[in-house]
Protein backbone atom coordinates (compact mmCIF):
# COMPACT_ATOMS: atom_id res chain seq x y z
CA UNK A 1 0.00 0.00 0.00
CA UNK A 2 1.20 3.17 -1.10
CA UNK A 3 2.26 6.38 2.48
CA UNK A 4 -0.76 8.32 1.86
CA UNK A 5 1.62 11.00 3.53
CA UNK A 6 3.97 11.42 0.48
CA UNK A 7 0.84 10.96 -1.88
CA UNK A 8 -0.18 14.18 0.00
CA UNK A 9 2.63 15.79 -0.11
CA UNK A 10 3.30 14.91 -3.40
CA UNK A 11 -0.30 16.53 -4.32
CA UNK A 12 0.29 19.68 -2.11
CA UNK A 13 3.47 20.39 -4.18
CA UNK A 14 1.40 20.77 -7.45
CA UNK A 15 0.77 23.72 -9.74
CA UNK A 16 -3.00 24.57 -10.49
CA UNK A 17 -1.80 23.70 -13.78
CA UNK A 18 -0.30 20.30 -13.03
CA UNK A 19 -3.60 19.66 -11.21
CA UNK A 20 -5.65 20.05 -13.90
CA UNK A 21 -3.56 17.91 -16.24
CA UNK A 22 -3.75 15.31 -13.23
CA UNK A 23 -7.97 15.54 -12.81
CA UNK A 24 -8.07 15.18 -17.05
CA UNK A 25 -5.33 12.15 -16.49
CA UNK A 26 -7.68 10.65 -14.12
CA UNK A 27 -10.82 11.22 -15.60
CA UNK A 28 -9.85 9.64 -18.79
CA UNK A 29 -8.05 6.49 -17.25
CA UNK A 30 -11.50 5.75 -15.17
CA UNK A 31 -13.64 6.74 -17.53
CA UNK A 32 -15.57 9.41 -14.66
CA UNK A 33 -15.68 13.09 -14.81
CA UNK A 34 -14.72 15.04 -12.02
CA UNK A 35 -17.39 18.02 -12.47
CA UNK A 36 -18.90 18.78 -9.47
CA UNK A 37 -22.90 17.76 -8.87
CA UNK A 38 -24.90 20.85 -8.12
CA UNK A 39 -27.90 19.32 -5.71
CA UNK A 40 -30.68 21.87 -5.41
CA UNK A 41 -33.65 20.81 -3.48
CA UNK A 42 -36.99 21.44 -5.37
CA UNK A 43 -39.43 23.78 -3.67
CA UNK A 44 -42.62 22.97 -3.17
CA UNK A 45 -45.73 24.62 -4.55
CA UNK A 46 -47.04 26.70 -2.48
CA UNK A 47 -50.90 26.58 -1.62
CA UNK A 48 -52.97 23.64 -0.94
CA UNK A 49 -55.60 22.58 -4.05
CA UNK A 50 -53.37 19.72 -5.26
CA UNK A 51 -51.27 21.91 -6.76
CA UNK A 52 -53.23 22.05 -10.24
CA UNK A 53 -52.46 24.14 -13.06
CA UNK A 54 -49.37 25.52 -10.67
CA UNK A 55 -45.49 25.68 -12.24
CA UNK A 56 -42.96 24.66 -9.12
CA UNK A 57 -41.35 27.83 -8.33
CA UNK A 58 -37.80 28.45 -9.97
CA UNK A 59 -35.15 26.81 -8.33
CA UNK A 60 -32.52 29.01 -7.21
CA UNK A 61 -28.97 28.77 -8.45
CA UNK A 62 -26.20 28.58 -5.60
CA UNK A 63 -22.95 28.43 -7.57
CA UNK A 64 -21.66 30.88 -9.91
CA UNK A 65 -18.69 30.51 -12.60
CA UNK A 66 -16.62 33.45 -13.12
CA UNK A 67 -15.67 33.41 -17.20
CA UNK A 68 -13.33 36.56 -18.09
CA UNK A 69 -14.88 37.47 -21.75
CA UNK A 70 -12.25 40.07 -22.70
CA UNK A 71 -8.91 41.12 -21.61
CA UNK A 72 -9.08 44.93 -22.54
CA UNK A 73 -6.19 47.43 -22.79
CA UNK A 74 -4.68 46.50 -19.33
CA UNK A 75 -3.52 43.06 -19.38
CA UNK A 76 -0.72 43.44 -16.69
CA UNK A 77 -3.52 44.65 -14.10
CA UNK A 78 -5.87 42.18 -15.34
CA UNK A 79 -3.39 39.23 -14.82
CA UNK A 80 -2.75 40.25 -10.85
CA UNK A 81 -6.51 40.83 -10.06
CA UNK A 82 -6.62 36.63 -11.66
CA UNK A 83 -3.93 35.79 -9.56
CA UNK A 84 -5.47 37.63 -6.51
CA UNK A 85 -9.19 36.06 -7.06
CA UNK A 86 -7.89 32.18 -7.59
CA UNK A 87 -5.65 31.38 -4.26
CA UNK A 88 -2.07 29.38 -5.00
CA UNK A 89 -2.09 30.50 -8.94
CA UNK A 90 1.35 31.32 -10.04
CA UNK A 91 2.32 34.54 -12.67
CA UNK A 92 2.85 32.01 -15.72
CA UNK A 93 -0.74 30.15 -14.82
CA UNK A 94 -2.56 33.33 -14.60
CA UNK A 95 -1.12 34.68 -17.65
CA UNK A 96 -2.00 31.76 -19.59
CA UNK A 97 -5.86 32.06 -18.37
CA UNK A 98 -5.44 35.60 -19.14
CA UNK A 99 -4.25 35.08 -22.38
CA UNK A 100 -6.71 32.06 -23.38
CA UNK A 101 -9.97 34.07 -22.88
CA UNK A 102 -12.67 33.62 -22.91
CA UNK A 103 -12.10 31.48 -19.94
CA UNK A 104 -13.36 30.42 -16.41
CA UNK A 105 -11.48 32.61 -13.67
CA UNK A 106 -13.31 30.78 -10.76
CA UNK A 107 -16.01 28.54 -11.03
CA UNK A 108 -18.73 26.99 -8.16
CA UNK A 109 -18.35 30.24 -5.88
CA UNK A 110 -21.53 32.14 -4.37
CA UNK A 111 -23.14 34.75 -5.98
CA UNK A 112 -21.83 37.29 -3.55
CA UNK A 113 -18.31 36.05 -4.53
CA UNK A 114 -18.36 35.75 -7.64
CA UNK A 115 -20.27 39.80 -7.82
CA UNK A 116 -16.89 40.85 -5.84
CA UNK A 117 -14.66 38.98 -8.17
CA UNK A 118 -16.36 40.09 -11.48
CA UNK A 119 -16.34 43.96 -9.74
CA UNK A 120 -12.47 44.20 -9.06
CA UNK A 121 -11.46 42.38 -12.66
CA UNK A 122 -13.76 44.93 -14.37
CA UNK A 123 -11.94 47.92 -12.48
CA UNK A 124 -9.10 47.08 -14.38
CA UNK A 125 -10.57 47.25 -17.90
CA UNK A 126 -11.33 43.62 -18.53
CA UNK A 127 -14.74 41.92 -19.36
CA UNK A 128 -16.07 39.50 -17.16
CA UNK A 129 -19.53 37.21 -17.25
CA UNK A 130 -21.14 35.55 -14.50
CA UNK A 131 -22.84 32.62 -15.24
Amino acid sequence: MADLNAVVEQLSSLTVLEVAQLVKQLEEKWGVSAAAPVAVAAAAPAGGAGGEGQKPAAEEKTAFNVILKQVGPNKIAVIKEVRAAVSGLGLAEAKALVESAPKPIKEGVTKEEAEAIKKKIEAVGAQVEIQ
